[in-house]
């Protein structure tokens, strides 16, 4: 979904802010919708860790084989040193929870487990205080700490403390801005929002409102009805002194390569996340992983019609723009490893094939078209499918909005089929199935219209132009 915007500046709603640039209406915004909206973020967008457990696994399988091989090249065998693992951007907790639960089955002789703390970082309140009473994590309070702060200023832990970095789908989240080159000249994309007119009557103290929605006060704007899905934002390019950007000289660089009048995100906070982890790093660290929808491809890069960004309820995500990053590393004199897909890093770590659902469903020879009603019953019936083979080691509750346009005899089919899910099944439509739960479940599927060969196929398959990525680096 992309940003609405005005084409008929005179034609315009009400206003309700000035032209700022993106990066600063994205700060802001994302306050707000944070504020309003946190104990619902499931029905807006789905992270790969807010209910699977598939990636907790991933990195903790990751990590006990990394730590396992440290210690091998170490003198002292009994080592008892602390080991912090921090994670950015914590969410509602599953991720940790799933990350010590397979850590601690993992380490047989506690040689590791027992030494680490985990650290969970969170910048909004609402989403930490989810994390804070996550049923599964209570079991490992003993070990885990809360942090209400931003990853680009954790001045309270100190240099080289850290072992192990997880920064998952933050980085699309961090203040961005968008850049291009036109006529010798750098400049950045500005937005102006406005309240589409068919809301205008919804909102008779209009300066009370805006100044509401100025000064971001919570209590005042809970009174009003939501409004975040209905801005819509105006365009402007302006130019702008590069002496502003932190790691100018890269970031000017960096767009050479890029064809004029192409935009391209800049994730500020990102690459200045990178600076942070560095120093935080232990000199033998594990190291950093960040996981994020972006490319690392510079043809991608500079095609114009790349989506930026999407809004979900109102919330900016930023594509990351992993090359970039790269090149702050570089002048940052971090080594990089591999940047590679999410699903690769998986997989690797898992040591079998995965794919998500929504994979498995873009496998399917002849998805249905139409009423979007149709495509909910195609994606419960997969579901169903799969969950013949797939049982989950936690209890989650799929969140799965039926179509308000289904007919009501369908809806009603809908609505049995979906209670009937199990609570050990598939989570969500983001979750991983390994290679045994799909050549499982394959009869069931093959009535769907699935085919063995396709499914194959897709574990095969080269990430998209923009995908889910793995950036990592280790200690320096």
């Amino acid at each position: 979904m992309s940003v609405p915007t005005a084409k008929d500046p005179d034609a315009l709603p009400q206003l309700v802010g000035d032209f700022q640039p993106v990066d600063a209406w994205q700060s802001h915004i994302n306050r707000l919708f944070y504020g309003l909206l946190g104990t619902r973020v499931r029905e807006f967008y789905q992270t790969f860790a807010a209910a699977d457990f598939r990636l907790g696994y991933a990195l903790a399988e990751d990590y006990w084989r990394q730590c396992a091989a440290r210690e091998k090249t170490k003198k002292d065998k009994t080592s008892s040193a602390p080991l912090i693992v921090m994670e950015w951007g914590a969410g509602n907790g599953n991720l940790a929870a799933c990350f010590l639960d397979r850590l601690q089955a993992l380490d047989k002789e506690q040689l590791i487990f027992p030494r680490v703390t985990y650290v969970c970082v969170e910048q909004e309140p609402v989403l930490l205080e989810q994390a804070k009473q996550n049923a599964d994590l209570a079991k490992h309070l003993d070990r885990v700490t809360f942090e209400c702060k931003a990853v680009e200023n954790l001045a309270s832990f100190g240099d080289g403390t850290v072992d192990r970095i997880i920064c998952n789908e933050l980085w699309s989240e961090l203040p961005t801005k968008l850049v291009l080159r036109k006529e010798g000249e750098i400049k950045e994309e500005q937005l102006r929002p406005n309240l589409n007119e068919k809301r205008l009557a919804e909102f008779p103290d209009w300066p009370k409102f805006v100044e509401a929605f100025d000064t971001g006060d919570l209590s005042a704007l809970q009174t009003y009805p939501a409004f975040l899905g209905d801005l819509v934002w105006e365009r402007e390019y302006q130019p702008v002194d590069a002496k502003t950007f932190p790691f100018r000289r890269t970031v000017t660089e960096f767009l050479k390569g890029i064809d004029e009048e192409v935009l391209v995100p800049y994730n500020v906070g990102a690459c200045q996340s990178l600076k942070e982890a560095q120093r935080l790093l232990a000199p033998d660290a594990i190291g950093f992983s960040s996981f994020d929808a972006g490319t690392a491809d510079p043809r991608v890069l500079n095609d114009p019609e790349k989506p930026c960004y999407t809004v979900q309820g109102g919330q900016f995500s930023f594509m990351v723009n992993f090359q970039l990053l790269q090149s702050v590393a570089m002048h940052l004199g971090i080594q990089t490893g591999l940047i590679e897909s999410q699903r690769d890093f998986v997989s690797r770590s898992l040591g079998t094939h995965v794919l998500s659902v929504m994979d498995l469903l873009a496998s399917h020879p002849y998805p249905p078209e139409g009423e979007p009603w149709k495509m909910d019953a195609f994606i419960l019936r997969t579901l169903e499918a799969v969950n013949q083979t797939y049982r989950s080691p936690y209890e989650r509750l799929i969140e799965f909005p039926i179509s308000e346009s289904t007919p009501p005899k369908e809806r009603a089919e809908l609505d049995a089929l979906l209670q009937a899910l199990p609570t050990h099944g598939v989570p969500d439509t983001i979750a991983y199935l390994t290679e045994t739960e799909l050549r499982a479940a394959m009869p069931a599927l093959e009535k769907l219209g699935y085919d063995l060969e396709e499914i194959k196929a897709m574990w095969q398959f080269p990430p998209q132009p923009v995908d889910y990525t793995h950036f990592s680096f280790g200690g320096q």
